[in-house]
């Protein structure tokens, strides 16, 4: 049967609640009018109660893949044939992909925080502090330890949510009020506080007041919009390296095109999404 001159022959998308104005669209579709794909990649905002509706959808229409955000990580994995071992070890799904006829989940997150931060080449016996607890921390914690990262506290604004996560991953978990004095050379940003449109003009950590003996390290800030967040800027001029949220966002991007169809991400990808940050203005 031939298929109807308006559907593509493959479909993707992006499913959350609220979902925003996502850059993965521009990301995805950008690669795939570049490499001459017939597919397209929607957002569908699916409330939490239409989750399970919209995984049937999925496998009657036969999807070719869907990133997934909040709040549905964790709530869809009951609804999956099979999760991989670090989307189990961050204990949260944002893609879905075909393996077969088996409807897998990936946390492509952990692979594209790890990607950026493995390049820079640190020693495994670096000491970490993990700002934040939410699921992108959980997916630094899990890139951490598989990548053998054994000295790394954690703390968060709240003084209660870095506990479970602590006691998961093998961290210390550490009072909010004492996160200077622990002497780290990596300083991890996975809270909101930087981001566009919530909280800009904040930061997590004041690098003045840094255990630091003389010595700096490494800043790794996975807010990527704006591009140069307060944690970054006072950062470098602490004397720290610094690493934007940017190489996460568009790692994991690209980790979950590959799944999807053996092919990376075309440098046109990158260039849109940086155009549309440093473009027309801040989104998300």
């Amino acid at each position: 049967m031939q298929q109807a001159p308006f559907l593509p022959a493959e479909l993707y998308g992006v499913i959350g609640w609220p979902l925003g104005q996502s850059l993965s669209p521009l990301i995805h579709n950008t690669a795939f009018q570049t490499l001459g794909r017939d597919a397209v990649y929607l957002r569908w905002e699916i409330a939490p109660e239409r989750l399970a509706a919209f995984v049937d959808s999925f496998r009657l229409l036969r999807m070719r893949g869907c990133s997934v955000t909040i709040p549905h990580k964790v709530a869809i994995m009951p609804h999956l044939d099979d999760v991989s071992a670090p989307a189990q070890a961050a204990g949260a799904v944002n893609t879905l992909y075909w393996r077969d006829d088996l409807l897998c989940g990936e946390n492509t997150d952990v692979t594209g925080f790890m990607t950026p931060l493995l390049a820079c080449a640190l020693p495994e016996d670096t000491p970490v502090l993990l700002l934040g607890a939410g699921g992108a921390a959980r997916a630094a914690a899990a890139g951490l330890r598989a990548h053998g990262f054994s000295d790394c506290a954690v703390c968060t604004p709240s003084d209660r949510t870095h506990v479970p996560l602590a006691e998961a991953f093998g961290m210390r978990a550490v009072a909010w009020r004492d996160r200077h004095e622990v002497p780290a050379r990596l300083i991890i940003n996975a809270t909101p506080l930087g981001m566009y449109g919530k909280a800009e003009r904040e930061t997590p950590y004041d690098f003045a007041q840094a255990r630091t003996d003389g010595r700096t390290g490494l800043a790794y800030d996975i807010v990527y919009n704006p591009l140069r967040t307060r944690f970054l800027t006072e950062a470098e001029t602490a004397g720290w390296r610094t690493l934007g949220g940017l190489e996460m966002f568009y790692a994991q991007a690209d980790a979950q095109f590959f799944l999807w169809t053996g092919q990376h991400l075309p440098a046109t990808a990158r260039q849109a999404l940086e155009a549309a940050l440093l473009g027309d203005g801040k989104r998300r």
